[in-house]
């Protein structure tokens, strides 16, 4: 295990019935990278983002997180899932409760912090998304780029190593999607872990160290944005590129 990675997945195998949808997968993010993870639908992109918090269970390999194994389930797995952080597609935020309350739920019920000092560095965290004046309004009460941004200050307020998004912009109406992007570039400065699915090509060129093309379940190439974009390897990735970058 190299010294400073933080996620490492040797040999990852997941099946759907007799869909072979991750097949020898092997990838190591280190501490302070951004790895964008790109390619055709149903690629894989989403499942592999899945496994490493085990919102998806694996056949066969092994996945490490700073160095130890997933936990099975129980009360290691929650203490795993704060620290590593997910933003999903659907924003997943409690209808019912403000965002303040969204932000400060699971740091006091997994992290056992008092309301008091969880609902501080919420506001904290909800400033440095832009979103301190809506604390106390409802979900439905914002638009869908300030519900992922509270999706994104929730998942802070754990104190992730690691950062998960599985295509956080695409549920989103294109006027808003620049405004979580920019958090998320936001964060990448400052040194956070993220994995990064996306079909958002200029973040993956701005902001990410490495670019991961996956196409039928594989890592076709793994490399820096520069190279990736100017010059891919794989027929795979240059009919990729030659699609979207078209438009």
């Amino acid at each position: 295990m190299a010294v400073d990675s933080l996620i490492e997945l040797r040999g990852v195998n997941k099946y759907y019935g007799q869909s072979h949808v991750l097949q020898d997968i092997d990838l190591t993010v280190s501490r302070g990278e951004v790895v964008v993870v790109i390619g055709p639908s149903g690629s894989g992109k989403s499942t592999l983002c899945r496994t490493v918090n085990r919102l998806e269970t694996i056949e066969s390999g092994r996945i490490l997180i700073d160095g130890r194994p997933l936990p099975e389930e129980g009360r290691g797995l929650a203490r795993l899932r704060a620290e590593v952080g997910m933003v999903f597609q659907s924003f997943n935020l409690f209808a019912h409760r403000t965002v303040l309350a969204n932000v400060s739920l699971a740091q006091i019920k997994v992290r056992g912090r008092k309301k008091e000092d969880a609902d501080r560095r919420s506001l904290r965290l909800l400033d440095r998304v832009g979103l301190a004046s809506q604390a106390d309004k409802l979900p439905a009460q914002l638009s869908g780029g300030q519900q992922q941004r509270v999706a994104i200050a929730r998942a802070l307020a754990m104190d992730p190593k690691v950062m998960l998004f599985d295509e956080p912009t695409s549920a989103l109406d294109p006027e808003m999607i620049n405004e979580v992007l920019e958090v998320m570039r936001q964060l990448a400065r400052e040194g956070m872990t993220m994995v990064v699915v996306t079909h958002e090509m200029g973040f993956a060129r701005s902001a990410a160290n490495r670019v991961v093309f996956m196409a039928d379940g594989r890592i076709v190439e793994d490399r820096t944005p520069d190279d990736f974009f100017t010059a891919p390897e794989s027929e795979r990735a240059r009919d990729f590129l030659s699609k979207i970058l078209k438009h």
